[in-house]
């Protein structure tokens, strides 16, 4: 078995240095064959968003242009408050940029009326986040077609089903989430996200709320959406906010935000390497 080794670069303090030692010294090297990234999914244009506090005007980001490609799993990183849960807000049309654009799957979001860009983020755009946001009163099965029958819509029990064991659950469709682990409660979430088969999927701080078993056996699946989407359904592409650096390291991109701005984007590398690269945008003091 291949094993990560920790990599040089500026780490602040023998403290993180052994951190990095000790989480490295025990995770195996993913195996991940590139593919050639595919036409934008969402593309962000000088998207730029600021907003009024007590204290002032808060610049949450200055001029962001970034293309996530189609196929692609990329994690968003930065510092608290560098923007990086702004961004993705912004990329799924959860909020609006003060000035700038966002395109998702082809189709410009501004201008859009909430019924029309309520309908676009139902069928192209999943989301998963930290908390699972599931109904303990509902089934597994009842908790992933809710999205449809909130829709009006009669749920593909096939589909439904498909979900669940695509995210192995196969046989636990019965359960309610009372009965089930934390890592198989987000993999009910992420199954209700896949239902209706979205060409984006939106994931904050997905691993946030498990152990890291659990976490692995979550980031293992994101990581196989878009290595092995399914047939017939769209090109899948994970668009992951995370301030783990496990978790990025199974994507392929790292995307670096610090006050508001990209400041750098590092290709699929170890914990160790991301680990030192934000502990360099962490601010000093």
């Amino acid at each position: 078995m291949r094993y990560l080794t920790v990599a040089s670069g500026p780490v602040r303090g023998p403290r993180t240095t052994r951190l990095l030692v000790d989480m490295t010294a025990t995770i195996p090297a993913a195996v991940h064959v590139p593919r050639p990234p595919g036409p934008p999914a969402v593309v962000l244009d000088d998207v730029t968003r600021t907003y009024r506090s007590r204290s002032g005007t808060v610049h949450a980001l200055r001029g962001v242009s970034h293309a996530f490609a189609a196929g692609t799993f990329t994690a968003i990183m930065g510092p608290s408050g560098s923007g990086k849960s702004t961004l993705m807000q912004i990329s799924a049309g959860l909020d609006q940029p003060t000035r700038g654009s966002v395109r998702v799957a082809g189709t410009v979001l501004a201008g859009l009326n909430r019924t029309t860009l309520t309908k676009l983020r139902r069928e192209s755009m999943g989301f998963v986040f930290q908390q699972y946001n599931l109904l303990d009163a509902l089934t597994a099965y009842d908790n992933v077609a809710l999205p449809a029958r909130l829709a009006g819509r009669r749920p593909d029990r096939a589909a439904v089903i498909g979900a669940l064991e695509q995210v192995g659950l196969h046989g636990l469709a019965r359960r309610r989430p009372p009965e089930l682990s934390g890592g198989q409660q987000q993999r009910v979430a992420i199954a209700r996200a896949l239902h209706a088969r979205p060409a984006v999927l939106f994931a904050d701080e997905p691993t946030g709320a498990l152990d890291r078993h659990a976490g692995r056996d979550v980031l293992e699946l994101l990581r196989n959406l878009v290595d092995a989407p399914v047939p017939q359904g769209p090109v899948q592409t994970v668009v992951m906010v995370t301030h783990d650096p496990l978790a990025a390291s199974y994507a392929d991109s790292v995307l670096f935000l610090a006050d508001g701005q990209v400041v750098g984007q590092m290709e699929r590398s170890d914990p160790a390497r991301i680990s030192a690269r934000m502990a360099e945008l962490e601010p000093v003091g």
